[in-house]
């Protein structure tokens, strides 16, 4: 006598996001900067779009943009067009906060034209330079501070003498330091000489000073420091002191990065 056949487990019913009072899904992505309302149609009826979850292919459904949480492939969608995140590509001698008592340079300078409230996310010692990001969303600030979503940086780091083959080993495996044992994700010699070195590095580590801090445990101190990357935003072509309001995908990939 064979088994007895499973009981088949009927599928869930998709939950239905219709707000019939809400705003029809199409022109809330156009809101949000994803182009024309004929080509967030196209994004629509392709799958590409998720609402709460449930994948849209329908054009006539209504949402309420302040309480969906919306993704185009798989990235979130950005939806209050108040907030804004800027990347600002912090010179030498600036300190990380927006008012210094000391009357040292501070980050509020780069911003003074903008009327948003904005905090920065992170620090650089006065001595680093490189890319730091401004926000006055509280949510992703917070999300991208908390240790359980710890974002990767990269940082291009200019130390004195050649660098012997066996320090990569050290960084990717761990040193001690007076704090507790500090290791890199990725390192990658730039360019060399018998004076210097030029190295690339990948850290989640947030302690103060690390970079700095590992590369003298190693005989190597740094004389430049410049952070090229948080996550998934890049300095790029950014000149020195200048800002730029991150795009639509930019801000998608970064809160994507810290589960939102």
């Amino acid at each position: 006598m064979g088994r007895p056949a499973r009981p088949v487990t009927p599928p869930e019913p998709e939950r239905d996001v219709h707000v019939a009072d809400g705003i029809r899904l199409q022109k809330v992505l156009a809101t949000a900067g994803l182009g024309s309302r004929r080509a967030c149609e196209d994004l629509i009826a392709s799958g590409r779009v998720t609402v709460d979850g449930v994948q849209m292919r329908e054009l006539g459904v209504r949402v309420d943009p302040t309480t969906a949480i919306i993704h185009l492939d798989g990235m979130r969608v950005q939806l209050d067009t108040s907030l804004v995140t800027i990347a600002l590509n912090k010179p030498l001698g600036v300190v990380s906060t927006m008012h210094d008592p000391e009357g040292r340079p501070s980050l509020a300078r780069f911003v003074a034209d903008r009327d948003e409230r904005l905090f920065h996310i992170g620090r650089l010692d006065a001595e680093t330079e490189g890319l730091l990001l401004l926000t006055n969303d509280g949510e992703l600030a917070n999300r991208l501070a908390h240790p359980s979503h710890v974002v990767p940086k990269t940082y291009l780091a200019y130390v004195e003498g050649r660098v012997a083959s066996n320090v990569a080993n050290k960084m990717l495996h761990g040193i001690m330091l007076e704090d507790g044992i500090a290791k890199v994700d990725r390192y990658h010699i730039v360019d060399s000489t018998p004076q210097a070195a030029l190295v690339e590095i990948v850290l989640h580590e947030g302690r103060n000073r690390i970079v700095r801090r590992l590369f003298e445990e190693v005989g190597h101190p740094v004389n430049r420091l410049v952070r090229t990357q948080i996550g998934p935003i890049r300095l790029g072509d950014l000149r020195s002191g200048t800002t730029r309001v991150l795009s639509q995908p930019e801000v998608g990939s970064l809160m994507t990065t810290v589960g939102m």
